[in-house]
């Protein structure tokens, strides 16, 4: 197993589970994480605490219903580009899961509560809950320890996927919010021309299975995903991935970076603009921009490997 050292203890993780494979991935990581305390957990994009449900689900298999969690800020505010589906539940989840809503304030106290604690700040979702906790309490971001997975700053290595700006799920999604954090916060960002460099590969899910109830969930989803997406053929044709990937580890890698893991990793500090344009936000580098860390170098391969044996316990 790679360095697992770090000066990070504690982590709170803002997600929106449910939808792409890897918040299933980042919390499971996390649950595995030797020493680390998770302060809590709060869901963004949420649909009447359909997500609080699924994140639920997974603490009850990892026997971690200790860990706080509150649903966060609901679709029905109106402050998204379009509202997400979800894969079939049948497909993903067993029929047990419950819907947990909770008003949205509780969100906002547990992150608070993780900040005042000193605990990393990982959102690997929509900003939106983020947004809210600055406009309650002006100033409460700017010296939070915060990571962001999501931007778009560079292009790609060669072999990778040329992604732009618009393919941002994260800060497209919800741009007022993505803006108004990016601009009141001192955040390090994990763009997707980093995150790209990640596979979740199907050579890890007999090793996943033989784990227990999470790792079981794990390598179903992971076979239902890859049924649904068809990414081996889709992206195991770049020189730079696996040809047996079946996902992009986008948020692991952020939770992992915030804990300390550095295995190939260079962050840079870079002057960004940040700008709208025709309704999508671009971070782009520029002399009279405002400075921000941003990772800018990964070991893809490494990383994707560190991953399957700390969710394995290697």
């Amino acid at each position: 197993m790679g360095d697992l050292a770090g000066d990070t203890a504690f982590i709170h993780l803002d997600t929106d589970m449910g939808g792409d494979l890897d918040d299933l991935c980042a919390l499971a990581m996390l649950l595995r994480w030797p020493g680390l305390t998770i302060t809590g957990i709060t869901t963004v994009t949420e649909d009447q605490g359909r997500r609080a449900g699924y994140v639920q689900h997974v603490l009850a298999l990892a026997e971690r219903e200790d860990i706080p969690l509150a649903a966060g800020a609901d679709v029905a505010s109106g402050t998204y580009r379009f509202v997400p589906g979800y894969p079939p539940d049948a497909d993903y989840w067993p029929p047990t899961v419950q819907r947990r809503p909770g008003p949205v304030e509780d969100a906002l106290a547990r992150l608070k509560n993780s900040i005042e604690r000193g605990a990393a700040i990982v959102a690997i979702g929509q900003y939106t809950n983020l947004r809210l906790l600055d406009e309650q309490y002006p100033g409460i971001l700017q010296d939070a320890n915060l990571f962001l997975m999501g931007g778009c700053v560079f292009p790609a290595p060669a072999g990778y996927l040329q992604w732009a700006n618009e393919d941002d799920y994260n800060i497209q999604l919800d741009v007022h919010s993505a803006r108004y954090v990016l601009e009141h916060s001192t955040p390090t960002l994990i763009p997707i021309e980093i995150t790209c460099q990640t596979a979740l590969k199907r050579a890890y899910l007999p090793r996943l299975a033989a784990t227990g109830p999470l790792g079981q969930l794990l390598a179903h989803q992971s076979e239902a995903f890859a049924r649904d997406n068809r990414n081996e053929s889709t992206y195991g044709v770049y020189a730079g991935l696996p040809d047996d990937i079946i996902n992009f580890q986008h948020d692991p890698l952020a939770c992992a970076i915030a804990l300390g893991w550095r295995d190939g990793v260079q962050i840079e500090t870079i002057p960004l603009e940040i700008t709208l344009q025709d309704g999508w936000l671009y971070e782009r580098p520029s002399a009279t921009g405002k400075p921000v860390r941003v990772v800018t170098a990964i070991d893809g391969e490494c990383f994707s490997d560190f991953w399957c044996d700390v969710v394995c316990g290697v």
